[in-house]
């Protein structure tokens, strides 16, 4: 066993500029972070580039896995649709009952809605979470909108709650992220959200 084995409390798979700053944002939480890329170079370019956060940095998707502690948390930050379903196929058949697997990309509610459905059957868990704010938002705090099992949110509400922006409220700072319902709610309310931020971007353009 290497050291490296179960001891990341989160792993992010895609390391792009939202997922490669999700993953930086986890860190300096003070969470221990692993991440991957189907591109191994990727994956080394980012831990290279960001030492102080020390990432766990794995080549394969199976020692990516192994790096994480039980239950297994994993976000993952890729294209919406087939590249999606592609990393949840390779994904899947590495993971245990109770693992639970959160896709923060811009996805249709009604495919996170069916990926829901198949992990269960799994006794895995989706976890559907809308992700605002951009890459400056990843990194120093977006607006997330979770959605899936209640179970799942005990197991990483918290960890997103941490890494959310947060506004000022009665009880002092709240964070800008809420369960918000089972399966594909969370997407759903990411889609009327942006839905409503482009309407307002017209409004300024053409103002």
């Amino acid at each position: 066993m290497s050291d490296k084995t179960g001891t990341a409390q989160i792993g992010v798979i895609g390391m792009a500029v939202m997922g490669s700053n999700l993953a930086r944002n986890f860190a300096n939480h003070g969470y221990r972070t692993a991440i991957f890329n189907r591109t191994w170079s990727k994956t080394e370019a980012v831990a290279a580039a960001h030492p102080e956060a020390g990432f766990i940095a794995s080549e394969s998707l199976s020692e990516f896995v192994d790096s994480l502690e039980k239950p297994r948390r994993v976000v993952i930050m890729v294209k919406a649709g087939a590249g999606t379903d592609a990393t949840i196929d390779a994904l899947v058949p590495l993971l245990e009952p109770g693992d639970i697997v959160v896709d923060g990309g811009n996805a249709f509610f009604q495919d996170t809605r069916r990926r829901e459905k198949a992990l269960r059957d799994h006794d895995l868990h989706f976890v559907g979470a809308g992700i605002s704010g951009g890459e400056t938002g990843a990194l120093e705090g977006p607006s997330i909108m979770p959605g899936g099992s209640p179970h799942s949110y005990q197991y990483v509400g918290k960890m997103l709650e941490d890494i959310s922006a947060k506004v000022p409220g009665p009880n002092g700072e709240e964070p800008c992220c809420t369960y918000i319902g089972t399966d594909g709610a969370g997407h759903f309310v990411k889609m009327i959200h942006n839905g409503i931020e482009y309407a307002d971007m017209q409004f300024i353009g053409e103002a």
